[in-house]
C-alpha cells in the first residue's frame, strides 16, 4: 500500500505516538488547525493502515512477566512458508515472530515469568510444532532500552 503522507501527518503521527491519548483538540492547537480537520487525518491515517492500532504499554514486571528471552527457531519448511510462523504467533507468551534470513527460519521474542515457565514453554508449545528442526534460546539479563517507537522524518521524498 502507498501511503502518501504530507508534512502534517507526520507531525500527527510523532504527536499520537509519542502520547497515544493525545486528543484531537491539543494536536490541532499545536498545529494551528481545526480539530474536525485533525480528525479527518486521523481517520484517513487509520484507512490508510498508517495507524494500526493504540495500545497501552504495560510494564512487564508488574505482571510477573519478568523474562525476557529471544529464540533462533530452526525449520525444515521452504522458504516462503508461513505455516510455523503462524503456528508460533498463536502462542500467547510469544510477542514477536520474525521469518529471517540466515541459517535459523524464525526469531521469536517471548515473555515469562521465569526460567521453569520458559522450559514448559518449549517443551509444550515449542516440541509440539512440527516441521522445528532445534531452537537456541538466549536469555536477557538486563534491559538498557526496549521501545518500539519509529523515527517518523518531517518530510518524505
Amino acid at each position: 500500500m502507498e501511503y502518501k503522507l504530507d508534512e502534517i501527518d507526520l507531525k500527527i503521527l510523532g504527536m499520537m505516538q509519542n502520547n497515544a491519548r493525545i486528543n484531537n483538540s491539543e494536536i490541532a492547537r499545536e498545529l494551528g488547525m481545526a480539530p474536525s480537520a485533525v480528525l479527518e487525518r486521523v481517520k484517513k491515517l487509520e484507512q490508510k493502515e498508517a495507524i494500526i492500532a493504540y495500545s497501552t504499554r504495560i510494564n512487564p514486571k508488574a505482571i510477573n512477566q519478568k523474562m525476557l528471552s529471544f529464540i533462533f527457531i530452526k525449520v525444515d519448511e521452504i522458504i516462503g512458508d508461513e505455516k510455523t510462523g503462524r503456528l508460533l504467533a498463536e502462542i500467547p507468551e510469544v510477542l514477536e515472530v520474525h521469518d529471517i534470513a540466515g541459517d535459523d527460519g524464525y526469531l521469536i521474542k517471548v515473555r515469562t515469568s521465569d526460567s521453569l515457565a520458559l522450559v514448559d514453554l518449549m517443551r509444550n508449545s515449542l516440541s509440539r510444532i512440527q516441521g522445528i528442526i532445534s531452537t537456541r534460546t538466549i536469555i536477557v539479563l538486563q534491559t538498557v532500552k526496549e521501545d518500539n517507537s519509529l523515527i517518523i522524518p518531517e518530510k518524505i521524498e
